[in-house]
């Protein structure tokens, strides 16, 4: 039977989540990739455990992760009950709803009859009364916000979820959602948008919002699904997302120009002494608003690359020049 290491809480930062109460670890797991139904179920056990075992505390899902949808939450309840038996208040375990789920005019978007149903099937799957934190997946061009916002309200007071985040959502619906939460006497906890060296639509007024409203940010893909790593420095390896049929990944989107700025990126993290993964979260995490990052992992030696992260050296101000010289491919 599995118990985790007694020390795990000595190895992990913990981050204070905005203004709230809670606290995340500076490195989060996500069920994204790696824990779907297509994958080995021992090597997704072991991951996750692993994850517990250096402080990572906190899962996160979505209703569609897979492949097939479902079939990560359907893991992680096989995890909760087989290995994290009897640790469930020690642990953080949110999901999502927002993207297509199921056929009909009911399984996408942000209607309160999506939001709750999925809520529902999600605390189904992984065998749960209620997930630590639950997120409107993205912005819903088509539903009045006031009516997915109420869902979240309605389902913090039904206690099927202790907290309500968003995730992809811009700075003006951002500040739009925290002001109709706030009405009704409750907040946005986090936000969950996709940040990396390759993408940094965040900088451009989305970090201010949340620091104004005292909302915490967790961002995900920051090693760019893989780019940011020396994987792909002399071509796509067959067991790599871009070289899976299943990955978001794939192989037009590894170009020439980003692998020649990843060459040079690399250069510059063997010279800081660690390894480009280790400096791309590092940068990513530079950040005060970020309380956490999310990480994928399909083995347990990416867990502990991450966790070494938390531990880099700040970045003198030259060397945050040459990074963005780099990625404007000067």
């Amino acid at each position: 039977m599995y118990s985790p290491n007694e020390h795990r809480y000595d190895v992990m930062k913990y981050n204070r989540c905005g203004k709230s109460g809670l606290k995340l670890p500076a490195i989060s797991l996500g069920f994204w990739h790696n824990f779907g139904g297509v994958d080995l179920l021992e090597n997704s056990r072991a991951v996750a455990r692993h994850a517990l075992d250096l402080g990572i505390t906190h899962f996160d899902l979505a209703n569609n992760y897979g492949p097939p949808p479902g079939s990560a939450e359907e893991t992680m309840g096989y995890i909760l009950k087989n290995d994290l038996h009897g640790y469930r208040d020690e642990l953080i375990i949110s999901s999502k709803a927002g993207y297509g789920m199921w056929p009909g005019p009911y399984g996408d978007w942000g209607s309160r009859k999506f939001l709750v149903a999925s809520l529902d099937q999600s605390l189904k799957r992984m065998g749960l009364d209620y997930v630590d934190i639950f997120y409107h997946h993205r912005p819903d061009p088509e539903t009045p916000l006031e009516e997915t916002m109420g869902a979240l309200q309605d389902i913090v007071r039904s206690g099927k979820a202790l907290y309500a985040g968003i995730s992809n959502y811009p700075p003006d619906l951002t500040r739009k959602a925290e002001e109709i939460m706030r009405s009704a006497g409750m907040h946005i906890l986090i936000h969950q948008p996709k940040y990396s060296m390759f993408e940094r639509w965040i900088e451009d007024g989305l970090l201010k919002e949340l620091r104004d409203d005292g909302i915490g940010c967790i961002v995900f893909s920051p090693l760019a699904q893989g780019l940011l790593t020396d994987k792909y420095l002399e071509g796509i390896p067959a067991d790599s997302r871009a070289g899976r049929p299943t990955g978001f990944l794939r192989p037009e989107h590894v170009t020439e120009e980003k692998v020649a700025k990843v060459r040079k990126l690399n250069e510059m993290a063997k010279a800081r002494g660690q390894k480009l993964a280790q400096m791309a979260l590092a940068w990513a995490m530079r950040h005060r608003e970020v309380t956490s990052a999310v990480i994928g992992a399909s083995r347990v030696s990416q867990i502990d690359d991450a966790v070494n992260a938390i531990s880099s050296q700040p970045f003198a101000t030259d060397e945050l020049r040459k990074i963005d010289s780099i990625l404007a491919g000067k």
